[in-house]
């Protein structure tokens, strides 16, 4: 009743709204927010909690003050959403997760005074799917409070009737599932993969650094975006939760997520941890090791779930080139590989307690950014996904004309007849090689460059 009291001073029209629709009836506890005390910036931050409670809805105009959450968001109409997207046009989508479709935008301070020109990413909620009001609500309560290099930043959002929008900073390259398992797209370096990780485990490390620990609950790779220099930052906070305080040891809920990813304790008994989060890491640690997705169902039944089928052969370094991923080619660090093999095993134990805490995986990740190890191939610059011909561009980049088209076509019949002589030998070597050959090629060009901007930047 205290904190009711509090909110009801604090917000003082936000109380006269009922969402009805915005309720999980299924959810434990009977409130909707807690204040957490002073954070390591001296300001006292709105923590999150079980949210139920259909009588106290929060009025966003005062959610954004500087009261509760600073005053770091913007409050955008529909109306100008649809207009930044060209009223969410399939020509912007980019793509759809569990909270709903996510389109591309672009604002400026002709939208909205003060806003910085930049292209954004527009979420809306699927009004018919899994997630709602509440999950809206946790991502505009912590990422309005929260900023750090490796979480995606929250720009504004959209509250209207049943409307529910977030607007975030727009990553270039994507989510890291899309990066790592896409066929069509040239494989990840090993270098780009820990640099990654690092990323990826300083995010949650901040998370769970908090005064009051903020579990992630849905940490995986379709959930790590990647900007264009391929810095990551965690994304989708929906479901995130506050950790367990005082002597409590973990706290109790409902179990959501993605499986695959979440941990073996948290799956059985609902017991909530920030070691629950570190397990997730390890998966996606496994994944970039291996090339291969947490639940894939396309193998064989052994192989179908990534952990059963590879944690027991991290432990053998003899048998760690099994699981490696081959479209590395073999251009990674030896001693790399092994000590992310340890570390993912630690990291994937069925014990909660023996597994690290993330800044102790960031101690362990970080120095694997420097092995000399790695075997570098010839320069090579691949440009993924794109055909000369095309483009009408010659193999030099330059716009082909008619009377080079010509060249090349003699030039290709000439070569042809010098060879017929040498018989179907050479032809079915060569047909071999190019059916084998693995789509990574710039895996070389890009981890030459990566250690070569690495030392010039030292």
């Amino acid at each position: 009743m205290a904190f009711k009291s509090f909110l009801k001073a604090t917000l003082p029209n936000c109380f006269k709204v009922k969402i009805i629709d915005a309720i999980d009836p299924l959810e434990d506890n009977k409130k909707i927010v807690s204040i957490k005390h002073s954070t390591s910036c001296g300001h006292s931050r709105l923590a999150l909690s079980d949210i139920s409670d259909p009588e106290s809805s929060h009025c966003m105009s005062d959610l954004s003050s500087n009261t509760i959450i600073g005053s770091n968001l913007h409050i955008f109409t529909h109306a100008q959403l649809k207009v930044i997207t060209s009223n969410f046009s399939s020509y912007n989508f980019l793509g759809e997760g569990g909270f709903g479709p996510v389109y591309k935008g672009f604002i400026d301070d002709k939208i909205k005074h003060g806003l910085e020109a930049q292209p954004v990413a527009v979420k809306l909620l699927d009004l018919e799917g899994d997630q709602g009001h509440i999950e809206w609500l946790t991502e505009v309560v912590l990422l309005g409070q929260l900023r750090h290099p490796n979480l995606v930043k929250l720009i504004g959002y959209c509250w209207e009737d049943k409307q529910r929008l977030l607007v975030y900073e727009y990553m270039a390259r994507g989510n890291l599932e899309n990066q790592l398992f896409r066929r069509c797209s040239s494989s990840l370096p090993w270098l780009t993969r820990m640099k990654i990780a690092v990323d990826a485990a300083k995010g949650l490390a901040f998370l769970h650094g908090e005064e009051k620990p903020v579990i992630y609950r849905d940490f995986k790779a379709s959930n790590i975006l990647l900007y264009s220099d391929y810095t990551a930052k965690l994304s989708d906070f929906g479901l995130a939760k506050d950790g367990p305080e005082g002597s409590d040891t973990h706290v109790t809920t409902r179990v959501m997520g993605t499986y695959g990813y979440a941990a073996p304790e948290y799956m059985m008994t609902g017991y909530l941890t920030t070691r629950s989060d570190v397990y997730s890491f390890g998966v996606v640690l496994l994944e970039l090791l291996t090339g291969r997705q947490a639940i894939d169902k396309k193998r064989p039944s052994r192989e179908q779930n990534l952990v059963e089928w590879a944690r027991p052969l991290l432990r053998d370094s003899h048998k760690l080139d099994r699981i490696m991923d081959p479209r590395l080619e073999g251009q990674y660090s030896t001693q790399g590989a092994k000590r992310v093999a340890a570390l993912a095993y630690q990291c994937l134990s069925q014990q909660p307690k023996s597994r690290p805490t993330m800044s102790n995986v960031i101690k362990l990740l970080e120095p694997i950014l420097d092995l000399k190890d790695i075997p570098i191939g010839p320069f090579v610059y691949v440009v993924p996904s794109f055909d000369c011909k095309s483009s009408g561009l010659d193999n030099g980049g330059n716009l082909k004309t008619k009377e080079s088209e010509e060249k090349e076509r003699k030039n290709k019949v000439h070569i042809i007849s010098d060879e017929d002589d040498k018989g179907s030998a050479r032809e079915k070597r060569l047909s071999h090689r190019h059916k084998n050959q693995l789509k990574s090629a710039t895996v070389h060009s890009d981890t030459y460059l990566y250690r070569t901007l690495r030392q010039e930047f030292r």
